[in-house]
């Protein structure tokens, strides 16, 4: 037999030793177990399928505490959503006090009228521009604390924003300091300017329509006295250059006359040129006799008479004199000799011609400063800058503030993202903590 035959037997000889132990185990195993009865537990698999249903609201547990936690989730909701809209809606509809809203539109027109026949190039730009801050003052003048305090004097806002009429919220508080009262006033009196058109529309609240039309006529009418003050402040130095450039202008016409009269009086003549060429003119006519003499004299002399006959010495005295006039006149002229008072002709037709130059400029910017005075008086009688009105304040019939039934639905989905965002965040937190 050999030693693979002897290792079968072996193997077979284990599980048949093994077999006679275990069988009587299994059956007195057999016989302890209890049958399955149907009435007794459920199986899992109906509690595994429950979180397939359909029917089953998602995040929430099992059929079990699904009711629970939907009273809680409703519960929730009326906490933290409905009753403060509930408070809001009671306030809004049964102690908010009626606003009237006043509403105006106007605009700050100007009118640009070029002096004389003046082109304007790229000045036309900047008085377009120049408007558009006229907006821009009369927006921050509405809502300045000037603007309050002559409301105040002449309307007592105080005792308007202050009536039995306003509600708690609404209503103001008498005693407070001037800022608080300026903050009100920002509030109930609003301007906005459309970029676009220049358009400025004011908006007025109070709690009575003849309170609200009154603040608004009187807003209207001081933003309309700035315009025409700033117009008037432009109109009056628009007069005021004018008239200091004409009597600057004046002036050195004045210092040029007198220049001119102190040289006439220091030379002893009225015009060195024309004295110039009145004495250029004789000496032409000198020198033209001068030669006349000469040819005379050579003539004689020719013809054979004496050195001393009077014919040949009346000429020769002649041409003395002549020559002598002659060298005077163009020492007159020149720098060769000596003219009126020691000083040269020459000298005097320069400083002369510069007298002149200067009172020519003098004259003719004295002329232009008289005419753009003259156009500068005509400008400024009329009205550049003014306050155009083309929807003025009226009285209002119906009350327009609040706007209750906008106000309770922004506060209903107000408090409804609130709360959601709330209830994510929580829901957040205890999942990570788990």
């Amino acid at each position: 037999m050999d030693a693979d035959e002897v290792k079968r037997r072996d193997r077979l000889g284990s599980m048949i030793a093994f077999a006679r132990r275990t069988v009587p185990d299994l059956r007195r195993n057999a016989e302890t177990v209890e049958p399955i009865s149907p009435h007794g537990p459920r199986s899992r698999l109906p509690a595994l399928l429950n979180p397939l249903r359909w029917t089953r609201v998602p995040l929430l547990p099992a059929a079990g505490t699904q009711n629970r936690v939907l009273t809680r989730l409703l519960r929730s909701i009326g906490l933290f959503v409905l009753l403060p809209t509930a408070v809001i809606g009671i306030y809004l509809f049964f102690i908010a006090a009626d606003q009237y809203v006043v509403e105006a539109r106007f605009a700050v027109r100007g009118e640009v009228e070029p002096m004389g026949n003046v082109a304007l190039g790229e000045f036309s730009s900047l008085i377009q521009k120049n408007n558009s801050q006229d907006s821009y003052i009369v927006q921050e003048y509405i809502q300045s604390q000037p603007m309050l305090e002559s409301a105040q004097k002449e309307l007592d806002v105080v005792r308007m924003f202050t009536r039995d009429e306003a509600d708690f919220w609404t209503r103001y508080s008498g005693d407070k300091p001037i800022e608080d009262l300026l903050k009100y006033w920002r509030k109930h009196v609003q301007v906005h300017i459309d970029l676009v058109s220049g358009v400025i529309t004011m908006t007025v609240q109070a709690f009575t329509p003849d309170d609200a039309l009154a603040i608004s006529r009187h807003v209207m009418a001081r933003a309309e006295a700035l315009i025409n003050t700033i117009s008037s402040r432009a109109q009056q130095d628009m007069l005021k250059h004018s008239q200091a450039d004409l009597a600057a202008s004046e002036e050195r016409m004045r210092k040029a006359h007198l220049a001119l009269r102190e040289f006439r009086n220091r030379w002893g003549i009225i015009d060195p040129a024309k004295s110039a060429e009145a004495t250029m003119t004789t000496l032409l006519g000198l020198r033209k006799d001068k030669i006349k003499a000469e040819n005379d004299l050579q003539v004689l002399r020719g013809s054979g008479l004496d050195e001393k006959s009077r014919s040949i010495q009346t000429i020769v005295a002649s041409l003395t004199a002549t020559n002598q006039q002659i060298k005077q006149l163009e020492d007159s002229l020149t720098s060769d000799g000596m003219a009126i008072g020691g000083r040269h002709v020459s000298d005097a037709i320069l400083e002369y011609e510069g007298l002149m130059v200067e009172r020519t400029i003098a004259e003719k910017l004295n002329d232009s400063a008289t005419i753009m005075l003259d156009r500068a008086r005509v400008a400024a009688n009329r009205q550049h800058v003014y306050l155009a009105v083309f929807v003025p304040p009226s009285l209002p019939e119906l009350s327009t503030v609040p706007m209750r039934g906008h106000a309770l639905f922004v506060a209903f989905f107000a408090f409804l993202v609130l709360w959601g965002c709330s209830s994510l965040l929580i829901a957040g937190v205890k999942d990570h903590n788990m």
